[in-house]
This record gives C-alpha cells, sequence and structure tokens, in this order.
C-alpha cells in the first residue's frame, strides 16, 4: 500500500492552481440540494424548539443528536461540506441552520472551529485520530471546543499566558493557565487549546494543543450567562498541571522547533496559531450571521403585509417598504462578500486585501442592523418574546464581538490595503 505525502493529499483535495473551479454565482445541483436538506431540518426541527432552549439556556443534546442521525453533525457531514470545490457548502450549511436558529445553530456547529484548527494545523495522523472524536457517533454525541481566549486576552491574542513547556524525559507538554469564553468549554470530548511555548516571541510563540477526553487537570470553570445563543454551551476552561503526550501538539514539534527559529532569527512566520483558524472559520462565521438577518427580515417582511394600520398594510408605507428593500441588499452584498471568501479559501486564493475579514465585518453589522430594524417594523411586538425578532436580535449582536470585533476586523482590513502597521 502507498502512503501518501501530506502535499498529495491536500492537492488531491484542493486540486492545483490551474485546476481551480471558475467562480459561479449559480449553485449546483448538489449545492441546491444540501441548502434545501438543511432548510428542512432548521425549520421543522430548530425553530419550533428555538424559544423553549433559548429560555432554558442549556445545551440541546437531544437536537444536536437528531442532527447526527440524519448526518448533518458528524465527521462524514463535515467531510462532505469540506469536501466541495467551490467552498460554499459549509457556508450554505450554516445559513440555513442559523435561519432556523441561532442558538441551537452554535451548538450544531460550534465543535467545527475546533475541526478547523486540527484541519488546518495538524498532521494527516492527527486528523485521522482526532476529528472523529469530536463528534463521536449518532448513538454517543459528543462535541469540541476551541480555547484561544482568556480574562485578559481577547482581541490582543499576544496577551495568552496559558503556558505549555516540554518534559522532554516524558515527550509530554505540561500546560497551566484559564481559558475564558469558550464555546463547548468543559463539557467537550477534545478540546484544542492556545498556548504560548516562548512568551518572548509574543503570538508567534504560540502553539495548538489537543487535549484528549478525561484528561486529568482540565475542568470546567463558571458557565457564562449570555445576552444571545443561549442555547449554545460557554464557559471558562481551568489547566492545572493538564499532561498530555507529545503527539498532542498540533503539526508535530518538528515543524514548531523550525518555525520559533525562523522567528528567533527575525525571518517571517508562517502565521500563528489562533489566528490561522479564525483566517479559515470567518467566512463560515459570516454565514451564520446572515442566516439570523435573512430570517428577521423574512419575518418583517411577512408581518408587514399583514399587519393593518389606517386601514392598509403597513408594507403599503414608504418609509416601511423601503427599510425591506434596505434590509434585503445589505444581506444579499453580505452574503456575496461571505461566497467569495469561502471560495478564496477553498481554492488557496491569496486573502490580499483580508477578504475573510470583509466578509465577518460585513455580515457581523448586517445582522445586528436588520435584526434592529426588524423590530422597528413590528413595534411594540418586537419588543416582546412572544415574537422571535427580539431573541433574533440578541443572537446577532454576538457576530459584531466573537472571533474579531468589529474593530479588530477593520484593523486588519486596513494593514492589508494600506501595507502600514496601523495601531
Amino acid at each position: 500500500m502507498t502512503t501518501q505525502t501530506s502535499e498529495e493529499i491536500i492537492e488531491e483535495q484542493v486540486g492545483t492552481a490551474d485546476e481551480k473551479p471558475p467562480f459561479s454565482l449559480e449553485l449546483n445541483q448538489d449545492q441546491k440540494d444540501i441548502k434545501e436538506w438543511v432548510h428542512g431540518f432548521a425549520e421543522g426541527v430548530m425553530r419550533p424548539a428555538a424559544h423553549e432552549w433559548d429560555e432554558k439556556e442549556e445545551f440541546p443534546w437531544e437536537i444536536v443528536q437528531e442532527a447526527a442521525k440524519i448526518g448533518l453533525y458528524g465527521f462524514e457531514g463535515i467531510a462532505q461540506f469540506f469536501a466541495d470545490e467551490s467552498g460554499l457548502s459549509l457556508p450554505l450549511v450554516n445559513e440555513e441552520m442559523f435561519w432556523g436558529d441561532a442558538g441551537i445553530g452554535m451548538a450544531i456547529s460550534g465543535t467545527t472551529l475546533a475541526v478547523a484548527s486540527i484541519f488546518g494545523q495538524g498532521t494527516p495522523e492527527q486528523m485521522g485520530e482526532w476529528i472523529p472524536q469530536c463528534f463521536g457517533t449518532a448513538d454517543d454525541v459528543k462535541v469540541a471546543a476551541f480555547c484561544a481566549s482568556e480574562p485578559d486576552a481577547g482581541s490582543d491574542v499576544s496577551a495568552v499566558r496559558t503556558n505549555a513547556k516540554y518534559d522532554e524525559a516524558k515527550d509530554e507538554w505540561v500546560i497551566n493557565g484559564q481559558k475564558a469564553w469558550a464555546t463547548n468549554g468543559g463539557i467537550a470530548n477534545i478540546h484544542v487549546v492556545i498556548a504560548t511555548v516562548d512568551r518572548e516571541l509574543g503570538s508567534r510563540g504560540h502553539a495548538a494543543f489537543i487535549i484528549p477526553p478525561n484528561t486529568p487537570g482540565c475542568e470546567q470553570g463558571a458557565k457564562v450567562k449570555k445576552h444571545g445563543i443561549r442555547a449554545s454551551h460557554t464557559a471558562d476552561v481551568h489547566l492545572d498541571d493538564v499532561r498530555v503526550p507529545g503527539n498532542c501538539l498540533l503539526g508535530g514539534k518538528e515543524k514548531l522547533d523550525e518555525r520559533l527559529a525562523r522567528v528567533r532569527e527575525g525571518k517571517r512566520s508562517k502565521g500563528q496559531a489562533a489566528m490561522a483558524t479564525f483566517e479559515a472559520s470567518r467566512p463560515v462565521v459570516g454565514a451564520q450571521a446572515i442566516g439570523i438577518a435573512r430570517a428577521a427580515y423574512e419575518f418583517a417582511l411577512d408581518y408587514a403585509k399583514e399587519r393593518v394600520q389606517f386601514g392598509r398594510p403597513i408594507v403599503e408605507n414608504q418609509a416601511i417598504a423601503f427599510t425591506l428593500a434596505d434590509m434585503k441588499t445589505e444581506i444579499d452584498a453580505a452574503r456575496l462578500l461571505v461566497w467569495r471568501a469561502s471560495w478564496m479559501g477553498r481554492t488557496q486564493v491569496p486573502f490580499e486585501n483580508a477578504e475573510g475579514s470583509m466578509s465577518k465585518l460585513k455580515a457581523g453589522e448586517v445582522a445586528t442592523w436588520v435584526t434592529e430594524r426588524a423590530i422597528q417594523i413590528l413595534g411594540g411586538n418586537g419588543y416582546t418574546r412572544e415574537f422571535p425578532v427580539e431573541r433574533m436580535h440578541r443572537d446577532a449582536k454576538i457576530y459584531d464581538i466573537f472571533e474579531g470585533t468589529a474593530e479588530i476586523q477593520r484593523l486588519v482590513i486596513s494593514r492589508a490595503i494600506s501595507g502600514h502597521h496601523i495601531k
């Protein structure tokens, strides 16, 4: 049996530069089928349960298991979505899920952030060993957590204090620190943790580690009580003398030592652990925001057609109609940015102008604006929990904050377009 190199595997999955699929705004039949399939689950399973789980503020294990049984949640499903050569299947899936409900959608999709880190930085052997364990099986569902932020290190990733020290005698890494705002933190089967191995190098001295199931010293801290996406579990994670085997360093020690040596010599690093994951995931996060915005827009449109004031539907008032026109235009514009960035990421077109950050920035701000406008169109009804736009507005706000605040996205974009180190 011939063993493929990692380069051959990547080329087989992605293709060479000359083989990139042409960009098209028309979805192919497979993409249309996936979109319709996920939409059906979102409409039939997620939406009816959305209010209940938002009120309970608990992780909806039953619904995640239902998603696993139909193949929407699991290793095979995510592999199918990643395999799309255009890069559009993953944002399509996320838009439809978050159209159903953002809290439950995050419960289903939160694992993929850890998976993206393993896929982006791990060796083929690490991918094969750990990614299936992130999901478990349809009969025994598991989740995974990506742990990057800390109480004093949010936007400033260079401030990470969680440290990892190598015990050469035992070929183990010893990790100590505290992580904050970790989706699935503490309830996860697999935790992917960003830690510093050389504090003097700042963010360039970071590495990513797998924390296997039931590892002593890895414990859940306080669960976060959130403004929105309340069906998603968010918590601190405490790491107290956590020992993991040497092969739990994503990419391996040889690759890490080579990267650190380049940095110490003043040479350019190929990136650092947390940002590599964020760059890959930002367009998908943008797609989630678009799903929320679209749900709020559609509800407001239907409401405006049915709500009668002064003897006619309120949609016939120009102020309402023009607002709805702007909502639809902004949603479509944001989606195009997400699709472009997703296509670029999948086909390895360089993000020369921070197109990934552009897509996340635009989609997040559109979601908060559209959901706020939806509340306004519903008036007093929109402000109550009897109507879903209030929940959608709460859910949308996080998209201005996590995976890089709007201000950080503008910083990334401004540096990319100017070539200057904007502070």
